[in-house]
């Protein structure tokens, strides 16, 4: 299992890291619409839906990223970036609902839910994207650290159950421990302007450090919803993994899940800041 999850990581680092780094804005366009394409069609699986519904919410989310893309209108992304907010906050309703029986009216809100936040992620990526590498993977890897420290934090001392009937593993203690832990990295980046521009050196720029805990700790609050989020819609039809087309790792949507709410988050903020 270890060597296949790290075969699969490097398969995916190989075909990733070049577009980011090398390959014009059209090529990273490509790539978002195909893990929206793809995290879109495990979404439709998570809502229930059966046959090829799966795909045509697939399509449904592509379609809507293009839409997005091609409106005429000036402020249309800063819209995008807003409107995938409130679609959070929905989402935040949802949960609060906790786990029952997937009703039709559940996995209608939760199918338009999709169709905002799914998109936005995919604009807000290449938003970031175009204010520099640096900016998008700093972005990225607040979640990565957040999800270090809540494991080994967890893992070390976890004792009170963050949302026991949706995600059991999750800790108080390992949400507290990935907070400091992403807290630490963000203002390291800001501080020292360590592979500047990052999204943390901007915003400490104009802001000053006190603003940029005051976002982290937010973004790290929106990392965990999108981590539960996803929890919740698989516990609900009874899926460990939201796929299985990463060998080792399960879906598209089990690995981008808290990305989903940041990146939106983090390109919404940088523009009003």
């Amino acid at each position: 299992m270890l060597l296949t999850r790290v075969i699969t990581a490097l398969c995916l680092l190989l075909l990733i890291l070049p577009i980011l780094f090398l390959a014009p804005p059209a090529a990273l366009a490509g790539l978002m619409a195909v893990i929206v394409a793809l995290a879109a069609w495990e979404f439709g699986r998570l809502l229930g839906l059966r046959g090829a519904g799966p795909w045509i919410y697939a399509i449904a989310c592509v379609v809507a990223m293009i839409a997005w893309h091609d409106l005429p209108a000036r402020g249309a992304m800063l819209w995008l970036m807003q409107a995938a907010v409130v679609a959070w906050g929905v989402a935040i309703v949802l949960l609060a609902r906790g786990v029952r029986k997937a009703t039709p009216a559940f996995a209608i809100v939760a199918g338009l839910v999709g169709l905002v936040i799914l998109p936005a992620f995919g604009h807000a990526a290449m938003l970031l994207r175009g204010l520099g590498v640096g900016v998008l993977l700093s972005a990225a890897a607040l979640v990565w650290a957040a999800d270090i420290g809540a494991y080994f934090v967890g893992k070390a001392i976890g004792r009170r159950k963050l949302a026991p009937s949706i995600s059991p593993g999750k800790s108080w203690e390992g949400a507290i421990g990935g907070w400091l832990f992403a807290l630490a990295v963000a203002l390291s980046l800001a501080a020292t302007h360590a592979f500047a521009p990052t999204w943390f050196d901007r915003v400490a720029d104009r802001n000053g450090l006190l603003v940029v805990a005051l976002l982290t700790t937010l973004m790290v609050i929106a990392s965990v919803v999108g981590d539960l989020f996803e929890s919740l819609l698989k516990r609900q039809v009874g899926k460990k993994d939201s796929s299985r087309l990463l060998p080792g790792h399960g879906g598209v949507l089990d690995r981008i899940d808290a990305l989903l709410p940041v990146l939106p988050l983090a390109a919404l903020l940088i523009l009003y800041l």
